[in-house]
């Protein structure tokens, strides 16, 4: 099916580029062009957030005080000076 696209002179000079080097038509690195934009999107709805590649990991750990992530400085001041009594 005939498609129209107008092209800016600088993409239209890198297509005759592509086109000459490869020695393929226009239109084939056009299609192989969107085919691979096509490809990347799907990739990336594919791909998981950092969350959800650790979430099965979040919680499972025991023990251990809950409030470190706010005391965290206290909690080492206190584990040095009991290394340190030893």
């Amino acid at each position: 099916m005939p498609t129209s696209v107008r092209l800016d002179p600088e993409t239209e000079a890198l297509l005759n580029r592509l086109a000459h080097t490869q020695r393929r038509t226009k239109s084939d690195i056009l299609r192989e062009a969107l085919h691979r934009m096509a490809q990347d999107e799907q990739a990336n709805e594919t791909k998981q957030g950092p969350y959800a590649l650790v979430a099965d990991l979040i919680g499972i750990a025991q023990g251990g005080p809950d409030d470190i992530a706010r005391h965290h400085k206290q909690a080492f001041r206190d584990l040095l000076a009991s290394k340190q009594r030893r």
